[in-house]
């Protein structure tokens, strides 16, 4: 079952915040040289920002990227809070899809506002992708705050 499709204002101001709270967890000087958010700033990140607003903001992000990039070749995990289908090519129905793109929140929040390259992510480690089509440059960022 689809989920209702977030309003603008509200997912705006959600990743904005989440964004505000992903710089202060991270050193924003080093965000787009050596990669994205460690997994040890996820405590840090649970402190400043509410998990309802971290939620709204990668599901209104992810909302986003699937109706710019229409599709079902490549899916974008955000786990636990959302993954989507996007990007034209052969379709997916079945199984595990050959083309995934998986990351933490903070990750996803840095990648989608635009405060993390892709490269610098895939170069880190802190974004997986596997699948020829597995790639979201210039698909990313998806917000410009």
């Amino acid at each position: 079952m689809a989920r209702a499709r977030i309003p603008d204002a509200d997912g705006v101001a959600a990743l904005g915040a989440a964004r505000a709270a992903v710089a202060t967890v991270v050193d924003t000087g080093d965000r787009n040289g050596a990669g994205g958010p460690a997994a040890a700033d996820q405590a840090a990140l649970a402190a400043l920002l509410p998990r309802p607003v971290l939620a709204m903001a990668v599901r209104y992000s992810l909302q986003v990227l699937a109706e710019r990039a229409k599709g079902n070749t490549v899916e974008v995990r955000v786990p636990p809070f959302g993954a989507i289908q996007c990007i034209e090519g052969p379709g997916h129905t079945r199984g595990t899809p050959p083309n995934v793109v998986e990351m933490d929140a903070l990750t996803w929040v840095a990648l989608a506002t635009g405060d993390l390259a892709w490269e610098s992510g895939i170069e880190s480690g802190s974004i997986h992708a596997s699948g020829q089509r597995a790639d979201l440059r210039g698909y990313v960022p998806v917000a410009h705050l």
